[in-house]
């Protein structure tokens, strides 16, 4: 479903309300020509209790971290933009979405050195179903392992939401599509198991659970750490520090996704392999259901992760 299509009709820009069709920037925006914004993806579930973001605080802490790496100044607290966030969605009367801050250089000069660039800030929301396709949440997907690889944290910073390092999961993800594929594998220069284009990756056997670890050039997840979280509390040794070959792909019991977009989706065939029976295995199963029965707040375990609107 296209913008156009959506009942969506604002965004926070700069400070201000504006119109969805008035938000637009210069077309020499330092980061439209090098990459250089950051930016968070965040759900907002429709619960019992009425919308809540899931994990804002761990997002905005991440947004503000990811700029670092540029000495990017955010010129808002976190406060200003929780509450601009929270009135974006009440403006929008919407029940559930996906919100989308972002951080930039804007327009002044367009050297390489974002020189006296303003840093810019916005924030939309819009309704967003199944990242994946809501059939791929039950039956799974099939993806291929990429040719492209996963860059290093020596190269660009891995643990910075970076929004031009993107253009590495669009070639993946691409690819993979051309190929028949709804998603992509990606390995690290080692030739190790990363992440996928836009997710985490986790892979199951004997029950025990495993997902690389932060030194394999990924995103540090908080989709990651909330499915990590869940499945200790129900007993499984998970093991988040992993290395993962990409032979282990195929021997795997189970393999899924998880991202604040794809949630937790099962993989049930890599290449031309089949995972497990090719089907969501049991685990998978286990842990998406403790996440959805999280999100939509049919438990009341952690509460402290939801800013209700």
């Amino acid at each position: 479903m296209g913008f156009d299509e959506m009942d969506v009709d604002t965004i926070w820009m700069n400070g201000e309300f504006v119109d969805w069709d008035d938000a637009k920037i210069h077309v020499l925006s330092h980061g439209l020509h090098y990459g250089t914004g950051v930016f968070e993806g965040v759900r907002c579930y429709d619960t019992e209790n009425g919308p809540a973001i899931f994990r804002w605080e761990e997002h905005l802490e991440r947004f503000y971290d990811s700029t670092k790496p540029y000495d990017m100044e955010i010129p808002y607290e976190p406060a200003e933009l929780t509450e601009a966030t929270l009135e974006l969605i009440r403006r929008q009367d919407l029940q559930s979405c996906y919100i989308r801050p972002i951080a930039y250089y804007g327009y002044d000069s367009l050297g390489v050195s974002p020189g006296d660039c303003p840093t810019d800030v916005t924030i939309a929301a819009w309704p967003w179903g199944a990242y994946l396709g809501e059939e791929a949440l039950e039956n799974g997907i099939e993806v291929m392992v990429s040719s492209w690889r996963k860059h290093a944290s020596s190269q660009i910073p891995t643990n910075a939401k970076t929004t031009g390092l993107y253009v590495n999961s669009l070639l993946a993800g691409e690819e993979a599509r051309r190929n028949g594929f709804a998603e992509a594998i990606v390995l690290n220069k080692e030739g190790n198991v990363a992440e996928g284009p836009g997710e985490n990756i986790f892979l199951v056997r004997d029950e025990t659970i495993y997902t690389p670890g932060l030194s394999q050039s990924i995103l540090d997840g908080i989709t990651r750490d909330t499915v990590i979280k869940l499945a200790r509390e129900r007993g499984y040794e998970v093991d988040d520090t992993a290395t993962i070959s990409r032979g282990e792909l195929h021997t795997a019991d189970e393999l899924f996704f998880t991202g604040s977009a794809a949630e937790v989706t099962p993989i049930r065939q890599v290449g031309n392999v089949e995972i497990g029976d090719g089907s969501r295995g049991p685990v998978t199963e286990e842990l998406q259901s403790a996440f959805f029965d999280l999100v939509e707040r049919r438990t009341d375990d952690h509460d402290e992760w939801f800013d209700y609107v």
